[in-house]
């Protein structure tokens, strides 16, 4: 099995070669490295840069919206075969470290900019409970989006169905994390029979969000293992069905030849 962690940050006091190798001995064979700020980003280029099959994304998840206001050139540096998306960009309604108007001026830009460096973007997208404005205001600005060519993901996907459906239909692919292995989150599991078979990407959003059996514990591409066989399960398909079939869709989603 060749798997494909879509989604994990790199750590300030990460053993980058320690990660790779331990990633490596679990099947993890190709990394997507995520950067949620400029700091980040910088780290998941250098970690890209110096490995085989890693390849990187950059951008300013909401929570940093207010630290590029003004201007997001200071991504502009970020370019080149091993960048492969803009992100992880969005909206997040629910804890609201940035201002809602700051987070949606903040998200255009880098949507504009994933279209003018012709790349996919990688969004977060979370509401507070029992409210949806945050998938009602990222649906519209995607939807123009899409419209002029843009293509996207749903990262870390926990929201209703219906919303679900609605980023499917524009052509969105959904990444699933070890949430789906938390006991509590059953709404996560509903989700699994109703994403496309080719619009599925596994995820860890490492050091986040360890699955079980490693709750408690600093997550890492190399529990993707876990990720990956409970949404087989989920799926009722063979593991190694769908850790190819999840690897080809990454390939796919992030043009990697």
């Amino acid at each position: 099995m060749k798997l494909f962690d879509t989604h994990f940050h790199v750590g300030g006091d990460v053993d980058l070669n320690e990660y790779y190798d331990k990633s490596r001995e679990q099947n993890v064979e190709y990394f997507m490295s995520v950067g949620a700020d400029y700091e980040e980003s910088i780290k998941s280029k250098f970690f890209a840069n110096n490995f085989e099959n890693v390849w990187y994304t950059a951008g300013a998840h909401p929570h940093h919206a207010k630290d590029c206001y003004d201007s997001i050139a200071m991504f502009d540096e970020f370019e080149g075969e091993k960048l492969k998306a803009v992100g992880e960009i969005g909206l997040d309604y629910f804890y609201e470290n940035s201002d809602r108007k700051v987070q949606r001026k903040v998200f255009e830009m880098f949507l504009e900019s994933g279209l003018k460096k012709n790349l996919p973007v990688v969004i977060h997208c979370r509401d507070k409970d029992n409210e949806d404005g945050a998938y009602s205001d990222c649906f519209s600005m995607v939807q123009d989006f899409v419209k002029d060519g843009g293509r996207f993901e749903v990262h870390c996907y926990t929201g209703e169905k219906s919303w679900m459906e609605k980023f499917i239909d524009l052509g969105g692919y959904i990444g699933v994390t070890g949430i789906i292995t938390f006991p509590r989150a059953q709404n996560v599991r509903d989700l699994i029979p109703h994403i496309p078979n080719d619009r599925l990407l596994l995820e860890t959003d490492a050091p986040y969000l360890a699955p079980v059996p490693y709750r408690g514990k600093t997550n890492s591409s190399a529990y993707i293992i876990e990720v990956a066989r409970k949404v087989a399960s989920e799926k009722v398909m063979p593991i190694e069905e769908l850790v190819q079939m999840t690897t080809k869709n990454a390939h796919t989603f992030f043009n990697i030849r």
